[in-house]
This record gives structure tokens, sequence and C-alpha cells, in this order.
């Protein structure tokens, strides 16, 4: 359910779906082999290609689920997943896998974070194009910025590094093997993004970009342009210089990641997500019972060896969320603009 979208948007369920296919199970071998279609389906807030202004309510059924391959684990705790939090804030929990700590929630993410990409295009922001840099220690070699959406989806890696993309399906296969899993690095880029969005102090942009990373399942760290590097620069160094172009204010450099006090600068959005490794791994690991006894585990099931190439839609989307909800935030707050035209 999608509330607050602007009415008389263009939108057609195709547009979520591509989207959608981009984030469901199955696609390749690296990935979980749940075969899940995530057909989308808009039953309301659209009619005749727009939207209306109303909630948008879009279904997507779950038809491969198995409740039943979840049976071992039901008076088990699994290393690293959210069993024993969720059970003692809520002293219940349904073990019986696709809840709400699962990355099956976010295919709802990911049909909104669609219709957040087409107003942000409509209002003027450039492409938002995610990319897989880094899986374990094999990282991507090219610049972010030379980056293109078609170079991503060229390899099922999502690597647009060939070099890299071909050593990270070793990697992967090797781990899935061996019954493990791996980790890694999502970079995402805006490019062009409309200047003055954000707001200042606590809702500054990169805090809210962080927040809606990390909200993601196994993100476990955010990173905006130089990140953890710039502690290693002085102040000279790190400092974004300003200069004039075709009468634009622009900076030379980009270590600000494209905000500065919490507002964007005009230049692009660079930002870095971390992803752990998958907690489910069929190697045996040490754990405890429901009812605090020592046991061993060792997990079964249709889980994916390494969340990166899945995670690249993921990260775009709440991107695309939390900078949709930002400009409407910034519109609201200079409506004055419009009675000021208006008047002259």
């Amino acid at each position: 359910m999608i509330d607050g979208c602007p009415p008389r948007v263009p939108l057609e369920v195709e547009e979520i779906q591509a989207e959608l296919d981009r984030r469901r199970p199955g696609q390749s071998h690296l990935t979980t082999p749940r075969q899940e279609e995530d057909c989308a389906q808009i039953l309301s807030g659209v009619f005749e290609g727009q939207t209306l202004g109303t909630p948008i309510l879009i279904w997507v059924q779950n038809k491969d689920a198995r409740p039943s391959a979840y049976d071992q684990l039901k008076d088990v705790y699994r290393p690293s997943h959210a069993d024993f939090t969720y059970e003692a804030k809520y002293g219940i929990r349904n073990w019986q896998g696709g809840g709400r700590a699962s990355a099956r929630e976010t295919v709802g993410r990911v049909a909104a974070g669609a219709i957040a990409r087409k107003i942000l295009r409509l209002a003027g922001f450039g492409e938002i194009v995610g990319f897989v840099s880094q899986v374990h220690s094999v990282e991507c070699k090219l610049d972010a910025m030379q980056v293109t959406r078609e170079m991503v989806e060229a390899s099922i890696t999502r690597c647009p590094d060939t070099e890299a993309a071909d050593e990270i399906v070793r990697r992967i296969d090797d781990a899935r093997g061996r019954g493990d899993s791996l980790g890694g690095i999502v970079t995402c880029v805006v490019h062009d993004p409309l200047v003055g969005i954000g707001e200042p102090v606590f809702d500054k942009l990169e805090a809210e970009l962080a927040k809606g990373l990390l909200s993601l399942p196994a993100c476990k760290g955010f990173e905006i342009g130089s990140g953890f590097s710039g502690v290693k620069m002085t102040g000279i160094e790190h400092n974004d210089a300003f200069y004039e172009e075709d009468g634009r204010v622009r900076t030379r450099t980009n270590l600000s990641g494209g905000i500065q006090g919490g507002i964007t600068n005009g230049e692009a959005i660079v930002l870095r997500a971390a992803f752990k490794p998958t907690a489910t791994i069929r190697l045996e690991q040490e754990t405890l019972t429901t009812d605090k006894k020592p046991t061993t585990l060792e997990a079964s099931g249709r889980h994916d060896p390494c969340v990166l190439p899945r995670a690249v839609p993921m990260v775009e989307s709440m991107v695309a969320l939390v900078l949709c909800d930002q400009l409407m935030r910034q519109r609201a707050m200079r409506i004055s603009d419009d009675f000021n035209d208006r008047s002259s």
C-alpha cells in the first residue's frame, strides 16, 4: 500500500513489473532456486494509466512458499537470524519463514520504488544506477560515474567489471558448494539530482538514506561520498572546491557525495551499502534450542549464497523512496513560490 503519491502520474503495471523482475528469486544459478513470478497487480489508486492521488494497492502473490521446509527450525534459534530477538520482543514467532525479517518483504519496497523512480524522473532527476562493487574480497575497478544500467544488467552478478564479475561467479559457486555464503557492497549513484533536496539537523538527507538502506535485510553498513576513507585526509584535501560552469555552481571534486549540510548540492549522490553474508548456510553451526539447550544446526532450504545480485534493485528502490519523500517535502515547503508566480 503506497500512500501520498501525487495524482496524474502516468503509470502502467509493466513499469512496476520490470523492477520486480530484477529482484525476483530464481534469476540465475547464483540466486535462490525458489521460483516466484512476482506478478504485480494494481488493485487501487490508478485509473486509465494515471495515479489518482489515492492509496495505491499492489498485490503480489507468493506462489512457491514451502512452510514445511522449516519444520526442523521450530525449536531452534538460527545463528544471526531474527529468531531469538523476535521471540524475546514479542513472546512468539512464526518459524515457517517468509516473515518480516525475510528478504521476501522487499518485494513491496521495490514495487513502491518503481513509482518513486517515475516521480523523480518527471521532476527532473537523472538516472539511479546501482551495481555490485564488491563481493567478499573481489572489487569492481570501474569508475562508479561511468557505470550504466546496461552494463550492470549485462552480468548475472550485476557487477559491470567483466573481469571481477567472472571471479565473483567463481567465488559464489565455491561458497555454495561448501555450504557457505558471501557478503559484499552495492554502490549506488544518483545522477543529476535536483539542488536543495533534504533537511538540516535530524532529517539530513544522508541520515534518511542511511536509515532507509540499513532497514534492508542483511544491510550492515552505509557510506556516502568519501565515507570512512575521509578520515585519512586533511581538510584541504577533503574540501570540495566550488567553481562556476554555464551559470551553475559546481564542485571540482565530490568527496561530499553530493550532499552538504544534509542538502543536495547538485552533484551526483554516491553511496555504498554493505551486506553481510547470507545467514542461512548448510555448514554445521553451534546454537541453542528454544529451551536453551546446546545443539548443532545444518540448515537446508532454498537460500541465496550471496544476496548482492538481488540487492541492487532493493538499494535503488530505497534510495528512490527516500528522495521522493524529500522532494515532496521540499515542494511543500516552497509552496509560497507558486503563489508568488501566480501573483506576478
